[in-house]
């Protein structure tokens, strides 16, 4: 038999009033229930708590040592409950996300506003990383979601997609190329060419969809950083291209923006997570708040990656 928080609370009653009349009234329980109570908790312990007499109730050396031990056990058990009702209700817990620095940067801000406007309590820790990295922090349970470009086929993974993603061209303000409508990518690929180092998702990707439209992609400037690169591209030192995501970061550089095309190069960008476990409470209401800020409907939250 092991005690129960029934019998620790009958203890702590009794200890503290040392009369069995007055802790069954402050209980509302009867006083035959109290002593049973109290009898399964010495039996479960090993040893008397209490002295019992017609006259008086006292603790026993073994109850006294117990009791600062019993309201110790109580206080933890309350505030374990009080703590997960609170988790439960979202008045505070903790969430963690993963999201490339494109997204991380420009999107992400405006939807963790509206997810801290709803649940002040809640704790949100970003990572901001590659696209692999993303990947690889779902996948290895580092994170309960993460934002990154629709990965490849995976039974483990599961993707929300929130929207298709377009690279646009970026150029300096004073450039001849800036008073045009638009550009296409041999317009663009004249001029010095400045992108994010490997293994970027976005550098990959340009490689990969240039090459096969016969345009292999040659380097001028390359950084770790999308900031430097609009900074590069801002003082003149040549062009890029990056997610529409980053237009406002790159307007705000100093740089200015064109619709890019021929080819048009885009990609689905979303939530992923495992599909192993459910996610926890908060995470869950952050990952509604990505559907609600980004108007996806709860048809697309499922979509096997």
């Amino acid at each position: 038999m092991r005690m129960s928080i029934k019998q620790l609370r009958a203890f702590l009653a009794v200890a503290h009033t040392l009369n069995f009349a007055q802790a069954s009234e402050k209980l509302n329980m009867s006083q035959p229930a109290l002593s049973l109570a109290i009898n399964n908790l010495e039996a479960a312990l090993g040893g008397q708590l209490f002295t019992r007499t017609t006259r008086r109730v006292t603790l026993t050396a073994e109850g006294d040592a117990f009791f600062p031990m019993a309201r110790q056990l109580l206080a933890d058990w309350d505030n374990s409950e009080e703590a997960m009702r609170q988790r439960f209700t979202l008045r505070t817990g903790k969430v963690s996300v993963a999201a490339m620095p494109s997204f991380a940067a420009n999107a992400l801000p405006p939807v963790l506003k509206a997810f801290r406007d709803r649940y002040s309590g809640i704790n949100v820790t970003v990572h901001d990383v590659i696209n692999e990295q993303v990947i690889e922090m779902v996948s290895e349970g580092r994170v309960e979601m993460g934002v990154a470009f629709e990965p490849q086929a995976s039974a483990s993974l599961l993707f929300t997609p929130l929207g298709v993603d377009r690279f646009v061209a970026v150029v300096p303000r004073e450039s001849p190329l800036a008073q045009k409508s638009h550009l296409t990518w041999r317009e663009l690929l004249a001029h010095d060419f400045i992108t994010l180092q490997r293994p970027s998702a976005v550098r990959l990707m340009l490689e990969e969809r240039l090459l096969a439209h016969g345009y292999p992609l040659k380097v001028a400037f390359e950084s770790h950083q999308l900031v430097t690169v609009g900074h590069m591209v801002a003082n003149g030192l040549g062009v890029s291209a990056v997610p529409a995501l980053c237009e406002k970061q790159m307007i705000g550089l100093g740089a200015a923006c064109l619709p890019l095309s021929h080819p048009v190069i885009e990609r689905q960008i979303g939530v992923v997570r495992t599909t192993h476990g459910q996610l926890s409470t908060a995470a869950s209401a952050l990952l509604k708040t990505f559907r609600e800020q980004f108007s996806v409907g709860a048809e697309a939250a499922d979509i096997r990656a």
